[in-house]
């Protein structure tokens, strides 16, 4: 067996980053699935739809795109799910638009199931979404290492591949999940700390010339602050430190300047609540003044309805929301906020 990489230095982490572009981007997938599954199964997926959305990112600024894979999708099909990837990279570069995957999510729906999704409910906020693994294989240490081979299958491919910015190993993995509560395992943080472990330690024996790193999405966040255990691993095993943050400009350069400390490039991976105070126009300044790789939360309005908040779990929306919470443009390609595509065409022009 190969020996698995190193962690990155920080000097190696600020030379790959000096050699990028100011990374803008989204958190994408295509208005018509509702989730990573549908996104991806070769009954639905969508090339005519991803090609035309990726090409609207493009035009506004974009240059990068956050995108969520699942682990169902290697053990169904591998060759056929790998197959699928390329395709969407070569869509990705016809735009130039360089997608960082996701290879776990500890997010919403714990019971994850191949073939076709539920429809999305009326108006609520991502009411399809799919964690990876799921309950089943996360409550059960003895099967983590059924995961081995997708972790590794995957990266391996790309793993030389230009067109891949970056791997981002778990997204949320300790996330309570209110909607689905419960249904999630007491011990998920101890659960989520263990799998992410092995996964950067099967991501490196991989051998990516590309950065791995999992973001920090709640406090403390630092050593300093007496960070907690899944926190402490993220930010002693990321080649770049990535973190989320839906906070307003005062909170968020609070986070940059703790994180700044680590001396490694800093990339946002989810930001934009309007309703919060998370917007463009607060935030992406700030983002190119201090080199802050940008990806918000959505693009084009769809299946995931992500323009309703969070609350639309409990709270019924008879209309569309004003300000919409996530996402940038309508399903025919117009900007939401015509103010928000023109800041974000500015400052990606002089980037």
């Amino acid at each position: 067996m190969v020996a698995a990489r190193v962690r990155w230095t920080v000097e190696k982490a600020q030379s790959w980053y000096a050699k990028q572009p100011w990374l803008v981007g989204c958190n994408f997938i295509p208005s018509t699935a509702v989730n990573q599954l549908e996104m991806w199964q070769a009954e639905t997926f969508d090339p005519n739809t991803i090609e035309r959305e990726l090409r609207w990112a493009a035009e506004i600024g974009f240059n990068t795109a956050r995108i969520f894979l699942h682990n169902l999708l290697w053990q169904q099909d591998e060759h056929g799910f790998a197959e699928r990837i390329e395709r969407f990279l070569t869509i990705a570069e016809r735009s130039g638009i360089r997608p960082m995957f996701v290879l776990f999510d500890g997010v919403w729906d714990p019971h994850p199931k191949l073939g076709p999704q539920q429809p999305a409910r009326d108006r609520v906020h991502n009411s399809g979404w799919v964690q990876s693994p799921g309950v089943e294989i996360l409550s059960d240490p003895a099967r983590h290492d059924e995961l081995q081979a997708y972790v590794q299958g995957v990266i391996q491919r790309f793993n030389d591949d230009a067109r891949v910015l970056a791997w981002d190993l778990f997204n949320e993995p300790d996330s309570p999940n209110p909607a689905y509560g419960q249904h999630e395992s007491p011990d998920k943080p101890k659960l989520a700390t263990a799998l992410l472990g092995r996964a950067f330690r099967w991501a490196r024996e991989a051998q990516p010339r590309q950065p791995l790193t999992a973001g920090l999405w709640r406090g403390p966040w630092t050593a300093g602050d007496s960070s907690s255990e899944i926190n402490t691993l993220m930010l002693a095993e990321s080649d770049v430190i990535s973190f989320h943050s839906y906070a307003p400009p005062d909170k968020v350069r609070t986070l940059i300047d703790k994180l700044g400390k680590e001396g490694r490039p800093l990339l946002i991976t989810e930001y934009l609540a309007r309703t919060v105070g998370s917007t463009f126009q607060a935030l992406l300044p700030l983002f190119k003044e201090r080199n802050i790789g940008a990806y918000n939360w959505g693009f084009v309005s769809g299946k995931t309805q992500t323009i309703y908040p969070w609350d639309s779990w409990t709270k019924t929306y008879a209309e569309e929301p004003d300000p919409w919470f996530h996402d940038v443009l309508r399903p025919d390609g117009t900007p939401y906020d015509d103010e928000e595509t023109r800041l974000i065409q500015e400052l990606t022009r002089r980037s």
